[in-house]
């Protein structure tokens, strides 16, 4: 079992600022949703807000094999984002950054 909010933080460390935010947690199976809980975290929020966001992730959820539970985008104000990734069920938190333009396109 992990703690949605203890891994997010510990994602968080040396990243940049939060942007805004979208989680959702429950599993998705074909074109059916099981009580699915949404977590949104708007631009331009507050501290407190922040705050009241991270309680809301304070909670224990399967993040081993099986469906995936946990999805959403966090955006910083870089630019860069976090997405979840998910490979047969397991999942985690990745950073993305836009690539770079190649030669060829210039």
């Amino acid at each position: 079992m992990s703690n949605a909010k203890t891994e997010l933080l510990k994602v968080l460390i040396n990243k940049p600022e939060v942007k805004c935010a979208k989680i959702t947690q429950g599993e998705k199976w074909w074109d059916e949703e099981d009580e699915i809980e949404e977590y949104i975290l708007k631009i331009g929020h507050t501290k407190e807000e922040y705050n009241d966001f991270l309680e809301k992730l304070d909670f224990e959820y399967s993040s081993d094999y099986g469906g995936q539970n946990l999805f959403g985008i966090l955006w910083f104000k870089d630019g860069t984002w976090l997405d979840r990734g998910e490979y047969e069920g397991s999942e985690w938190w990745q950073h993305q950054t836009c690539p770079d333009i190649t030669d060829d396109l210039i």
